[in-house]
């Protein structure tokens, strides 16, 4: 996809010139290098510093992407899949380019980094456009990054964690070259949503990235903490199925198809072993689990899990704001509603593991729920509002500087705060290629500029415009129509916070 242009400025990098387009407001120099091509040695190994190229690179187009499917067709956010070997790329939006040779334009500057289940999603989509955060003096930088088992999956001779040592890479690929294109290295915020969302709770515990940003935003953010010996089981699994020594060596000889199936028999193991078993299963399994492919507790990249690091101080210096919508998965049994009608949510509820005590209490604390709509909220509090709650006090009681939120304005098409929704809001982008599939046709621009105002605020001066979060009053910003202040924004979820899910 290329973006049209009027101009063609020109900023010359670490690793040599780029030719982008100049925008009505801002330009844009898209696909960028920040690494060679993860391809032949380099496919399962540390990605490496790109070297210098002769002459200007084109930069008017999106780079090649690490999803290959067209997952964009079936996905809320359009996330378009790009071919190509130089898949560890980045876009940069500016609302100005330096005069050639000067670097002190010093604009604040936000680093993304996409969702998708750490197994999807591209930096190519239209509402991850930085135009309205230019239109607001905010540099903006989008990271393309290793998906799956490539990027996560545990080799006996490969590095554990690749897809985060791509995150570093870009951070630091930021750190040298951003003021060229108007931006301050001193001033850099790191925001994602959904596995994005986690990637950014996972650097803050990441220590060698402790010095490439000073705040973070974490939007529907699910941590993965995959415990090492948990991540070399589905390694050694994956390489079983197909026939080859778990090393770089046995596993160069698969294709990227071969690699894409078989991450998703390991990842599916119930489905792979009964596929007309019990359809709540992999919920179950997901719930109690977690993601398969994803960071991995590996003792040295990530030396411990996100709660435990954040419990102790880690990253208490910077700034951060976190939170979810309020129905984030409530839709992924909704085709189920009519047939769990007739089952009571309590029965479901026990396969969780919960205590029965717990079940009757999260039953009787959503009354008007039915059992597809609860199993539901279940998912969502589990996964995404019980975690920003969670580190949140964890945060706060480390005296470090935390803003909740919550999302709660429903979609008109979808029903409820749904997974996704919130971000045509962030990016304030309401006219944006099917915002209307899950917005309506009137997306409230007010919401708009509360959401994205506050993203503003907080990456200029480091604070979003309400009260931090303690655990005396619980203080949320509910971002509705009106947007307002609640304390104990999260009070619904209290009955989950002290009873984890068992396997």
């Amino acid at each position: 996809m290329t973006i049209p242009s009027t101009d063609s400025p020109e900023v010359v990098t670490a690793a040599g010139r780029v030719r982008g387009v100049q925008r009505d407001g801002s330009a844009a120099f898209l696909g960028i290098p920040f690494a060679e091509a993860p391809v032949g040695d380099l496919r399962f190994a540390a990605p490496v510093a790109h070297s210098p190229w002769e002459g200007v690179l084109d930069a008017t187009a999106y780079g090649a992407t690490p999803q290959r499917a067209a997952l964009s067709e079936i996905t809320l956010i359009p996330e378009p899949s790009i071919a190509g070997e130089s898949t560890l790329n980045v876009n940069v939006f500016t609302p100005t380019v330096p005069t050639a040779g000067s670097t002190d334009a010093l604009l604040p500057v936000l680093v993304y980094i996409h969702g998708g289940g750490f197994v999807a999603g591209s930096p190519a989509s239209p509402w991850y456009d930085g135009a309205a955060f230019n239109r607001d003096g905010v540099v903006t930088v989008s990271v393309s990054y290793r998906l799956g088992f490539d990027g996560f999956g545990w080799i006996e001779d490969a590095p554990h964690n690749r897809a985060i040592l791509d995150w570093i890479l870009a951070l630091e690929w930021v750190r040298d070259n951003i003021a060229a294109f108007g931006g301050d290295p001193a001033r850099v915020t790191i925001a994602g949503q959904s596995a994005g969302g986690g990637a950014v709770l996972s650097l803050l515990a990441v220590p060698a990235a402790a010095s490439l940003f000073n705040r973070a935003i974490c939007i529907s953010g699910a941590t993965s903490d995959l415990p090492l010996a948990d991540a070399e089981t589905f390694g050694r699994q994956l390489a079983a199925l197909a026939g080859v020594a778990p090393t770089r060596a046995g596993l160069s000889t698969l294709d990227e198809k071969t690699i894409l199936g078989l991450q998703d028999r390991v990842a599916s193991p119930i489905a792979e072993a009964d596929p007309e078993g019990d359809p709540l299963a992999p919920l179950v399994q997901l719930a109690a689990g977690g993601l398969t492919w994803g960071p991995v507790v590996d003792g040295d990249v990530l030396p411990e899990s996100v709660a435990d690091a954040l419990a102790r101080g880690v990253a208490a210096d910077k700034e951060l704001v976190l939170g979810a919508t309020d129905d984030e998965f409530n839709m992924a049994l909704a085709p189920q509603a009519e047939v769990l009608s007739a089952v009571p949510a309590a029965a479901i509820l026990g396969k969780f593991g919960l205590p029965d005590a717990t079940v009757e209490a999260y039953v009787a604390s959503h009354p008007e729920r039915g059992t597809a709509d609860l199993i539901g909220q279940y998912i969502t509090d589990r996964m995404f509002r019980v975690t920003a709650v969670t580190l949140a006090t964890a945060r706060a009681r480390q005296g470090a500087p935390t803003w909740l939120y919550r999302f709660s304005w429903p979609s008109p098409t979808i029903g409820g705060a749904c997974h996704c929704l919130d971000m045509p809001f962030f990016f304030d982008c309401l006219d944006a290629e099917r915002v209307e599939n899950i917005a309506g046709a009137n997306p409230p621009q007010a919401l708009a500029d509360d959401v994205h105002g506050a993203a503003v605020a907080f990456i200029t001066g480091g604070n979003p415009g309400w009260t931090a979060f303690d655990e005396a009053t619980g203080s949320t910003r509910v971002f509705d129509v009106p947007s307002h202040t609640d304390n104990d924004g999260y009070a619904d979820v209290e009955v989950l916070l002290t009873e984890p899910v068992t396997a």
